[in-house]
């Protein structure tokens, strides 16, 4: 029995002990969390698409507490809780003008020439084989490593061609990053026209295969006057996002090919490509 006591006094004995060390080293070692970043990371989407730059939103959330970041540069956040975080944290939030991806091409399967292809259906082994089993270098592959990189389901493949539905779009960019053939950018959510061929080769070689790729006959420049609405940029144009082009000038170019499109007729699918 004495044994059996003495076992119990000394075990209880190291517990405390025991305890006391950890609390002092808790204490010695603890860090201090700052409230304000579980504020702001409840004020914050919850996303972690990593639009932001940050691995996620508690990461952001902590570059914002820490003046590293500012509450604008999530580009999923709507203005109100972007508000909402500038002024909890007594900081001026800049107002930033949305952006939106858009897929340079309008080339689907009917429109282009292709090849047979049995790889992977991925866009990135797609383009290790020979550039991919698309005619035009340039354009879009159809298998959609974009659509998979997008985490709000904004991009569609449809016939062959990833079509972006724009008011899904937060401008996250991660598709940019997946697309192997530096197809997207990101345009203002306000242009509504855009030119959807990337191709810098020459009109017939565009023509050869794909209907409708743009070809540089510049119509929609000169409809556009003096107003500079369309950028030539050698065999190709492009619209000019400082001063974008308006609906109308699709129908006043009458562009030959139909690469000049509206982007909300362009998502319906209510263009199809000239005869050659």
């Amino acid at each position: 029995m004495n044994s059996a006591v003495i076992a119990i006094i000394a075990v209880g004995a190291l517990g405390v002990i025991l305890g006391v060390v950890i609390g002092i080293v808790a204490k010695v070692f603890a860090v201090e969390v700052d409230e304000r970043i579980e504020e702001v990371g409840e004020l914050l989407p919850g996303a972690n698409c990593g639009g932001c730059g940050y691995a996620g939103c508690v990461d952001f959330a902590k570059a914002v507490v820490g003046q590293n970041a500012t509450p604008d540069q999530c580009p999923v956040c709507s203005p109100e809780d972007i508000g909402k975080i500038a002024d909890y944290l007594g900081i001026v939030a800049e107002e930033k003008e949305k952006k939106v991806a858009l897929i340079r091409c309008s080339g689907d399967v009917s429109n282009t020439v292709r090849s047979l292809y049995n790889g992977v259906r991925d866009c990135r082994s797609a383009v290790l084989v020979a550039g991919g089993a698309k005619g035009c270098d340039y354009g879009c592959l159809g298998f959609g490593s974009c659509a998979d990189a997008c985490p709000f389901g904004a991009i569609e493949i449809r016939d062959g061609l990833a079509i972006v539905h724009k008011e899904l779009c937060v401008g996250c960019e991660n598709c940019v990053a997946a697309c192997p053939k530096d197809l997207i950018i990101m345009a203002p959510a306000s242009a509504e026209v855009h030119v959807y061929c990337n191709s810098p080769e020459k009109g017939a070689a565009k023509r050869s295969v794909c209907k409708t790729a743009c070809i540089a006959c510049r119509k929609c420049v000169k409809a556009s006057g003096e107003e500079d609405h369309m950028l030539i940029d050698g065999f190709l144009i492009r619209s000019n996002y400082e001063n974008p082009p308006q609906v109308e000038l699709v129908e006043a170019s009458a562009c030959p090919t139909t690469a000049l499109r509206i982007d909300t007729k362009h998502a319906a699918g209510a263009y199809e490509g000239a005869s050659k």
